[in-house]
């Protein structure tokens, strides 16, 4: 059965493989507080149906209570360890069954296999405060092995912590004319993509929502990342076929028999 990848903006991505749908950091929103959805429609009603959802760290418009909300009762949903007390939203959720997760651990779903890894980016819910949760990537193992980044730098151990993998879904911007620490842009994530070496990629978080009010401000951190990331990686990993998606656009990447 072949691997598909529907990519619906920012980090939310849908990947189905081995009869199993895993659904990354959903956000369904027009609006997210001072941003606003500038490219592509709201994820439809399909969008919504996971067997499993993959929640990288606590930060709004990654973790979005309205969005999780929509899941189908009985959804699983894996968030980071201490998600629960730092988010008291989550527990409102009462339908979903959610699973605080740690890198190393490992989860089962249908015929998958996944697994948590590290992410170098502040994870906490709020911009100050305590660390209590890490920010986490995921490697979904079953046809393909499918690397989620969420959202992260680059760090020296990132390919050794991956692993060998088929498709990796690395961000390549943001939400605002400047990314902070913690972030990969266009030709940082073109050399983590030279580290891991997939045979496929998938760049995400960008071109979907920015603040109201700052069109004119920069805007081609909006536009440009993904055509960027096409670039840099034609120079920094040529044997990696890039497949850059318009928003509900999918893709069945070629994995290793």
């Amino acid at each position: 059965m072949p691997v598909e990848i529907t990519w619906w903006g920012h980090a939310t991505c849908t990947v189905e493989d081995s009869g199993v749908r895993v659904l990354t950091d959903p956000l369904f929103a027009r609006r997210l507080a001072h941003l606003r959805r500038r490219r592509g429609a709201p994820p439809p009603p399909d969008a919504w149906q996971a067997d499993l959802v993959l929640v990288s760290h606590l930060h709004a418009d990654h973790l979005h209570l309205p969005s999780l909300a929509r899941l189908a009762p009985g959804t699983r949903v894996l968030v980071p360890r201490g998600a629960a007390r730092a988010v008291p939203g989550l527990r409102r959720l009462a339908g979903l069954r959610i699973t605080e997760v740690a890198p190393g651990d490992r989860f089962e779903a249908g015929g998958l296999v996944v697994r948590v890894v590290s992410a170098r980016h502040d994870g906490r819910r709020l911009p100050v405060g305590p660390h209590r949760s890490p920010a986490l990537g995921y490697v979904v193992e079953g046809a393909a092995r499918t690397y989620f980044a969420g959202d992260t730098g680059l760090f020296e151990t990132m390919a050794e912590e991956v692993g060998p993998v088929d498709v990796a879904l690395l961000p390549v911007g943001g939400w605002g004319p400047y990314l902070g620490e913690g972030h990969l842009d266009a030709g940082r994530a073109a050399q983590a993509l030279a580290r891991l070496a997939p045979r496929s990629a998938v760049p995400v978080h960008y071109g979907t929502y920015w603040p109201i009010g700052m069109d004119a401000v920069r805007p081609h951190e909006f536009y440009a990342p993904g055509e960027e990331f096409v670039r840099h990686a034609a120079l920094c990993a040529p044997q990696v076929a890039v497949h850059r998606l318009g928003h509900g656009e999918s893709v069945r990447p070629e994995v290793a028999r």
